[in-house]
This record gives C-alpha cells, structure tokens and sequence, in this order.
C-alpha cells in the first residue's frame, strides 16, 4: 500500500505464537498473527515485538515471507501474569529500541501495539523514533469494570491511565466494532475521527462447514446426543461458570435431554476459575467434561462436531470464537454484550442472550434442542454470515489506517 511499507508491531504481554486457550493467549493472540500475515500479502512487511518467557525460541523467527517475530529479553524468562507487567514497561522499550537502532534509518513507516501494556510503550518508542502510533486496545478497563464489578476486582487505576494517556496520544486507534468505538468516545474521550472499525476476520480455509456426523464420531459423541462447546480462557470473565449453572438447570427441568458440554481451554494466570469442582458440585461429572487447548483445525473439528457453541462472556471487543464456530456451520448462543451482537447475528447465526442467569440460558439451550429446523437453519445461516469476515479485508482496512497516520502525521513529511 503506497506510504506504508514496514509496521513495526508491538504483542509484549503475549507472543502470537503461543497456543490461543493457555494463560494469557486467546483471540488476540490469532488476531495479531492472522493480520500480520495478511498485510505481508498485501505489501506490508511486518515485525513483530514481544516478550521471551522461557519458551526457547529463538532472538528472530520468520513467521512467513515478510513476517518476523522478534522475541525481546525483557524481564524474568518465564510466564508472569499480566497484570505484572507494566513495571517492565521501560525494560520492554530499551529491549525494543536496541533492535531498532540495529535497522537502516526509516526502516519502519509506523508503530502498532496491541493491549495497553504494549500501548505505553508504543508511546515512548512513537516519541524516540519519531513515528505514529496506532493502538488497538481490545480490552479496556473502563468497560471491563462497567462489566465486571460483581465477579472481579477493579481494573487498578494504572491502567486506567494508561488507556486514557493511549487514546490522547496516539494517531490512531482500531475498534473492533462501532460498539467499542462508541466506547472509546464516549468513556475515554477519543476524538471519532482518529477511531476506525475494523472488523476481525476468520480463517476460512480451516473453519468451514464439514461432515458433523464424522467429527462427532472421531470424537466419541453419539449422534442422538446434545453437544455444547465451549471454547476460551477459564476464567469469570468468559463466563464458563454460566454454562455449568445453565447446564445444571436443563438437567433438573428436562433430564430425557441427553446433554453433553464439553468446556475446551485453560486458566489465565491470576484470574483462572476452577471449574471442575462447580461442576461436580452441580451433579455434572458425567455431563460437563474439560479438555485442554487444541490447535486451530482440531478446534474446527470441535465445533463441527456441536449442536451449538455456547459463548456466555460478560465482556468481548468482538468474540472470535463466535465467528470461528458460525464458519463450521453451527449455530452461537452468546450474550448480548460487547461486540458479540456484531459477531452474531441474532436469530440468523445464533441467539443472543440479554442476561447471565442459569434460566435465562437453559431457555435458550432447551430451545435449540426442541427445535431441529431453527438449529438447522440458524447454522446455515452461520455459515453464510461468517463468510463476510475474512483476514484480508481486516488487514486492507488496517493498512488504510496506517496510511491514514502517516499521512496526518506532524513529522512523517520530515523523516
């Protein structure tokens, strides 16, 4: 794209490397990756900055032609929690620019972090290097704690800073959705037009629709049973807690449906939840069952193998598991929250769901079950929606934005 040949992409709490499902890896993680290998196909080279914790990966990994993953010693060479992280922040930006002063001058057209630890840093290194700063923040804390204020303590005020010293400075700012636009406005203060939507994609060649009667059987799933899935970080926030409790209702209103929900993923550092010992509490042993992470084609598999996937966040910037599931073809129930309704299309794709109570989600479970036609068509449906959502119209739209910054930049006609 003419103006932007070189992005240099700030990941610091999480490489796009790591498994999406364990500590702090999720929809981010395959939002970074999938984008950044997208604009190398679009003629945007791509180098990716973040933290080696132990994995012992090497100081530069090319992830693909014009894609580059560097990973910085920054910090204790192991996992910590993120919410640790901010006190390496200036570890993090001397790691970061001892790489950049090894590049030719102007090597990079513009900075992209991502998650606001990655933004405060984007904010320095956008200063010394003289270049814009396009942040998208995926999470906030503002939201998060709007959402969260039963279940979890609040955001601390660090990061509340942060966020707001973020959308000040930087030239641009990436929302998922106009949800989360509208959010950024009205809670941070962002000005509208620095804030573009741009929608997250899915990979359509590894989630599409396929034989749901062969992945149910490479499973171990009986066709007359009920599959539910189940797939995210376990902790409060993505509401796996609310399957169990839905999941225990439809067993005591309707014990002739032979349930099965199978919860895929990990805990996520300090905010992990054991779940097992809510759903032997419930009477659901042989009901509810966890699995560990899987790659991304063995999650496609999963979800193939669903009646319906259950998303009951308190809080998405978007939800891509929504939109992985939709593109296998099978329907989503999730909560009306964030930017689920976007991912979602409600009554097309899946239900939506406007409550976290166990009977609100049993209705909706017990429906789809009754219901063979809706199931059937909502999944057809699904499968139509998400082929609107592809990577290379995120990464388009992305490199729009970078232009954009560096076009309006002060000093861009300087370098």
């Amino acid at each position: 794209m003419s103006g932007v040949r070189r992005v240099a992409m700030l990941s610091l709490h999480t490489s796009p490397l790591e498994q999406p499902g364990t500590g702090d890896a999720g929809g981010m993680n395959v939002y970074v990756r999938s984008t950044a290998l997208e604009l190398a196909g679009v003629g945007v080279d791509v180098e990716i900055f973040t933290r080696e914790a132990g994995e012992g990966r090497p100081r530069r990994e090319v992830l693909a032609e014009g894609v580059v993953v560097h990973h910085l010693h920054a910090g204790p060479r192991r996992r910590i929690p993120k919410e640790a992280l901010p006190g390496l922040a200036d570890t993090f930006a001397d790691a970061i620019t001892e790489v950049a002063d090894l590049l030719a001058d102007g090597h990079f057209d513009v900075l992209h972090s991502h998650y606001w630890v990655s933004g405060m840093v984007g904010l320095t290194l956008s200063r010394e290097m003289n270049l814009p700063l396009v942040h998208s923040m995926h999470t906030m804390a503002k939201v998060k704690n709007l959402r969260m204020r039963t279940l979890s303590a609040p955001e601390p005020a660090e990061r509340i800073a942060g966020e707001e010293e973020i959308v000040a400075g930087a030239a641009r700012l990436i929302a998922n959705t106009s949800t989360e636009a509208n959010e950024l406005i009205s809670l941070y203060g962002a000005h509208p037009k620095r804030v573009d939507v741009v929608a997250p994609g899915v990979d359509l060649s590894t989630f599409h629709p396929g034989d749901r009667a062969a992945a149910r059987a490479a499973l171990a799933f009986p066709p007359e049973q009920f599959h539910v899935v189940f797939a995210g970080r376990i902790q409060k926030l993505k509401g796996p807690q609310v399957l169990v409790a839905a999941a225990a209702e439809l067993r005591r209103r309707r014990p002739d449906i032979p349930l099965a929900v199978s919860i895929i993923g990990a805990g996520s550092g300090s905010e992990a939840l054991a779940l097992q010992p809510l759903i032997d509490a419930a009477g659901l042993t042989r009901d509810v069952c966890l699995y560990p992470p899987v790659t991304a084609p063995r999650l496609a598999q999963w979800f193939r193998s669903a009646n319906v996937v259950a998303m009951p966040s308190f809080s998405e910037s978007f939800g891509l598991v929504a939109l992985e599931a939709q593109a296998c073809g099978t329907p989503v129930v999730a909560a009306d929250v964030g930017g689920l309704p976007q991912a979602v299309s409600d009554g097309r794709s899946g239900l939506l769901v406007d409550s976290h109570s166990a009977t609100d989600w049993a209705d909706a479970l017990e429906r789809l079950h009754d219901d063979t036609r809706l199931r059937e068509t909502l999944g057809r449906g699904a499968a139509t929606h998400a082929l609107a959502f592809g990577w290379q119209r995120t990464a388009l739209l992305t490199a729009q934005s970078y232009r954009t910054a560096v076009e309006h930049f002060p000093a861009a006609t300087t370098r």
